[in-house]
Parts: structure tokens; C-alpha cells; sequence
């Protein structure tokens, strides 16, 4: 078999935690922000984990990590 290919632009957006875990970073925090609170641009700084429903499907894109 050929070697599996990384979906690169997801290795860009994804990493892996220490305990094998998938975090990424939030969306809605580059435009229109003139509206949105101070508390929720804030919040869109932090990190997250990637939910268990979309979990597959990208472990599926980044199969060496």
C-alpha cells in the first residue's frame, strides 16, 4: 500500500494534546466584532476541544497524528 496522505490544511488548523486529544481554535473572532462583547472576544482567544461527533472524520484527514 502507498503511504496515506495528510490533509494539509486541517495538520494547519489541528493539533494533538498530550493525551491524544484533538484541539483547535474557535471561529467568529476575525471580522464584525464591533457588535460582539468584550467578554465573548475574550472567550473566542481560547482553545477548544474538537467535539466527539466530528472526531472521526478528522482523525481520518491526519492519520499520523
Amino acid at each position: 500500500m502507498p503511504k496515506m496522505k495528510t490533509n494539509r490544511s486541517a495538520a494547519k488548523r489541528f493539533t494533538v494534546t498530550g493525551t491524544g486529544r484533538i484541539k483547535r481554535n474557535k471561529a467568529f473572532a476575525r471580522h464584525l466584532l464591533s457588535c460582539k462583547s468584550t467578554k465573548r472576544k475574550r472567550q473566542y482567544r481560547k482553545s477548544a476541544l474538537v467535539d466527539s461527533a466530528n472526531l472521526a472524520g478528522i482523525r481520518q484527514m491526519l492519520p499520523y497524528l
